[in-house]
């Protein structure tokens, strides 16, 4: 690890350095490139909420173990680069409703409770690479209430000046900061819930398609001129894109003007096939964009004492490190992949897995092959 930069990048590698994230492809292959000039793969972990440490079961451990804010995010920044991450991910997390017994994005609709994401100060304390949300529509796939909004609207475009102000201009000279995401698994197929974007009914599907790319175009673009007016040195890593729904090719043919990576949220099966799978469906809508990729949320999960409804292939902690392993393996020499975040970190009620149990103690049969796994990443590409 002695030739990790302080970002997490390699130097044995270097490009040019701008003082900020970006994207570059060289020798046909890509790579995120730190502030300093060294290539960079995201390692990240999602989800990284404090309330998870202040449940009745658990408060008393957060009181005596960190006691403030403070203390938290600076043991969280040490825990992850322990663990050899390197960036923390999208920081809200899922703490209310409940999926059964597997996630059916054509079923019946859910409606996940989310919580807030972290204020720009907290990322001052943390000080290490990350990653922002940007919501621009409450239209996700774990939202049983969307609401489509009216792309072409003075209304809309308004909302993401807001949008941008409020956030994008306090990060806009982080050196920590990677880039802004937009909407977590975004309904760009039809919600379960039934509702969509207005003026979709009763079209053949080459009029639908039209449509969906002109309001994906109107979408992305609103969004990204006012992210850019405030912030022109960061990446814009677009929609987290339901990658186990599926992503409309007319959405990503819309966001390529506009968005620097392509982020796809995928949970894998456990399996050989369900592996290829992942790598199929990423390759495809890879070659549609030629942009680098991001798995932006993978996870996985086995029953617990506190949780024991989370059932899986997976019976224990060393089946979850396993399949950790294999998913990346899975992806890690593909040229045009930058970068994984994983799900989750504290063990909640809600979701139901994590890196650590719900008493803030790490898994070890998970975390410590993953670790070994993840500090060894630039020795394997």
């Amino acid at each position: 690890m002695s030739n990790i930069s302080s970002y997490g990048g390699d130097q044995n590698r270097k490009f040019k350095a701008t003082g900020f994230f970006r994207v570059e492809k060289a020798d046909d292959r890509w790579w995120m490139v730190d502030p300093d000039g060294n290539a960079f793969v995201t390692i990240g972990v999602n989800h990284t909420d404090e309330t998870n440490l202040k449940y009745e079961h658990n408060f008393d451990i957060w009181k005596e173990k960190y006691g403030s804010r403070e203390n938290w995010l600076k043991g969280l920044s040490k825990d992850l680069k322990d663990w050899g991450f390197n960036t923390i991910g999208w920081t809200g997390d899922y703490i209310s409703g409940d999926w059964g017994k597997a996630l059916d994005w054509y079923g019946d609709p859910i409606n996940l409770g989310h919580s807030t994401g972290w204020a720009a100060a907290d990322y001052k304390v943390a000080d290490m690479p990350y990653v922002l949300q940007i919501r621009v529509s409450e239209i996700e796939d774990w939202n049983g209430q969307p609401a489509y909004p009216d792309v072409y609207s003075d209304e809309f475009d308004k909302y993401c000046g807001y949008l941008a102000r409020s956030i994008c201009a306090d990060h806009a000279d982080s050196k920590n900061l990677i880039g802004y995401f937009l909407v977590d698994i975004p309904g760009w197929i039809p919600h379960a819930s039934g509702r969509f974007f207005k003026g979709f009914e009763g079209l053949s599907e080459e009029e639908h398609n039209k449509k969906l790319f002109d309001v994906a175009t109107k979408y992305y673009e609103t969004m990204t001129k006012h992210i850019r007016q405030y912030d022109p040195n960061h990446l814009i890593l677009g929609d987290r894109y339901n990658g186990n729904k599926g992503i409309p090719e007319p959405v990503l043919e819309a966001m390529k003007p506009f968005v620097d990576v392509l982020s796809i949220q995928y949970f894998t099966s456990n399996n050989k096939e369900g592996y290829e799978q992942m790598r199929n469906d990423f390759a495809k809508w890879q070659k549609i964009v030629d942009k680098p990729v991001i798995n932006a949320d993978i996870g996985n999960w086995c029953q617990t004492k506190m949780n024991p409804n989370r059932v899986s292939d997976l019976k224990t902690q060393t089946d979850r490190a396993e399949d950790y392993i294999a998913s990346i393996n899975e992806l890690l020499n593909e040229p045009w992949f930058i970068g994984w975040h994983w799900c989750a970190h504290v063990e909640n009620k809600a979701r139901g897995w994590g890196i650590k149990d719900p008493y803030d103690n790490p898994y070890s049969d998970f975390i410590d092959p993953v670790k070994e796994f993840n500090k060894k990443i630039y020795e394997t590409i």
